[in-house]
């Protein structure tokens, strides 16, 4: 394909270009079901269960109805990580959403969805992810009152600069990071479920339109359900690793939100939910007493894992983009002895640093919401397509059709419901951004106009960076 092509054509040769050795570079296959697990969970369990309750129970007006949407999102994220498990053992490429409509639709939407993930998506979830590890890990210093906005922002960006340093070392010590601190949060939500628990055997509970943003609040703390589509070239046995590690990560994610949701509505009435910055910190104070600090520590150490399993997938979006000849040539390389792509998960980190000095934590969910299920529905018309037009294509796993029509229909009214009911002129902009990306498809992707000079900062780039070209996994 002219993709493949202007890997071999257009990428800048130099002394380490592995095409001229015996040996050629690649990421390693490091990623187990253990791993695959946290990677899932890991990233799913990070921030939104701690802040997003409140807004649930803000846009459905009673706790009856918004566990009932935590249900629902857990269901949504189930299924489409089923239908996105197919999909990773037909194309056992890494990349997710990306490499899936590069192959199945074509380069040109392919570029469009690489161009506002890179950019905007992924650094924006990132980005959402690191504030709420701030505002945890900085509330202990500032009892009884809000904590400086400059402050809590200053904890993100060094939280994004430790990510970057760890994940461009080593991929063996990221993901050892993630299953250590998966463990971590799995204790905090289990202390706050035999908390809720013993405050309802004894007795004591507080409390006996806006559906599509109270989905956006809830999915966001499942999201992460589809992270392992993005390292299928690191997984052992990725036809296996892939559907298991969804079926176990995604039922005990939803379970255990389930159970910390009931218990905060134990502790709290509706009107202290919705009053609370940080819900679990509330929780802690009400339950725990003078052991109350666990929960924000706690919290802390299951946001930063979180945002490590977010800033691991992200930046292999943007190094398979490269690699595909849609980012710079840079982008797609990696470091010639630690084997991590670290020009993309520097650039990654760059553009996060940006989101987290412009944006707030709901501002950026709801952006992020909007444009991730976006694509996820297109991604999901792919998946139907090679089921219905290509049913001969080796598959190891295959999910029953039902399931992926649910969650094109859901992706659908997700897209649709806040753009007929609150109407707001943020959507438009977002749109707009999506198309601005046809500017630079045609003259940089489709004509291949490059300036003379990006070659050479290219080339000293490599040098510095110490990095040179891939190629794919032998999945």
């Amino acid at each position: 394909s002219t993709m493949r092509r202007r890997m071999t054509t257009d990428s800048p040769r130099s002394s380490t270009d592995p095409s001229e050795g015996k040996e050629k570079l690649r990421l390693k296959q490091e990623v187990g079901l253990i791993s695959g697990v946290s990677l899932i969970a890991g990233t799913m369990i990070g921030s939104g269960i701690f802040m997003s309750p409140e807004w649930v129970l803000h846009h459905m007006g009673s706790p009856a109805s918004s566990l009932l949407i935590w249900a629902a999102c857990g269901l949504l994220a189930m299924f489409g990580a089923l239908s996105y498990a197919e999909l990773g053992t037909i194309i056992k490429e890494s990349g997710g959403e990306y490499i899936y409509i590069l192959r199945i639709f074509g380069s040109f939407p392919a570029f469009l969805f690489a161009y506002t993930s890179v950019i905007l998506v992924r650094p924006a979830g990132l980005a959402a992810v690191c504030l709420s590890f701030a505002e945890y890990a900085v509330a202990p210093f500032y009892p009884g009152c809000s904590s400086p906005q400059v402050v809590i922002k200053c904890a993100a960006a060094a939280c994004i600069l430790l990510l970057t340093v760890i994940n461009c070392l080593n991929v063996r010590l990221a993901t050892s990071i993630m299953n250590v601190f998966t463990a971590v949060k799995l204790m905090a939500l289990l202390v706050i479920v035999v908390g809720g628990v013993v405050l309802l055997a004894k007795g004591q509970t507080q409390s006996n339109g806006a559906v599509g943003v109270a989905f956006y609040q809830g999915l966001w703390s499942y999201d992460g359900w589809n992270n392992l589509n993005y390292v299928t070239e690191e997984l052992k046995k990725p036809e296996v690793t892939l559907p298991r590690a969804v079926m176990i990560a995604i039922p005990l994610v939803t379970c255990l939100y389930l159970l910390v949701n009931v218990s905060y509505l134990a502790a709290m009435t509706p009107s202290e939910v919705l009053s609370s910055g940080a819900v679990a910190v509330t929780w802690g104070d009400k339950v725990l007493g003078s052991w109350a600090w666990l929960i924000s520590l706690s919290v802390a150490l299951s946001t930063f894992g979180s945002s490590n399993g977010t800033f691991f997938s992200g930046g292999r979006v943007c190094y398979i983009a490269a690699r595909e000849g849609h980012m710079p040539d840079i982008l797609s390389m990696a470091h010639v002895r630690r084997l991590t792509p670290s020009p993309a998960l520097l650039f990654t980190s760059a553009m996060s640093l940006i989101m987290v000095i412009s944006g707030s934590f709901t501002s950026i969910v709801n952006f992020f919401s909007f444009i991730a299920w976006f694509f996820y529905g297109m991604t999901i018309t792919g998946l139907l397509y090679l089921k219905i037009k290509k049913p001969e294509l080796p598959r190891s796993y295959k999910v029953p059709i039902i399931i992926p029509i649910i969650v094109l229909m859901a992706a659908v009214y997700l897209v649709l419901a806040p753009i007929i009911d609150q109407p707001q002129m943020e959507i438009l902009y977002i749109v707009l951004f999506i198309f601005s990306g046809v500017i630079l498809y045609f003259p940089l992707v489709r004509f291949k106009c490059h300036p003379h000079f990006l070659q050479k900062v290219t080339l000293h780039l490599q040098l510095f960076l110490e990095v040179a070209p891939t190629t794919r996994g032998e999945n």
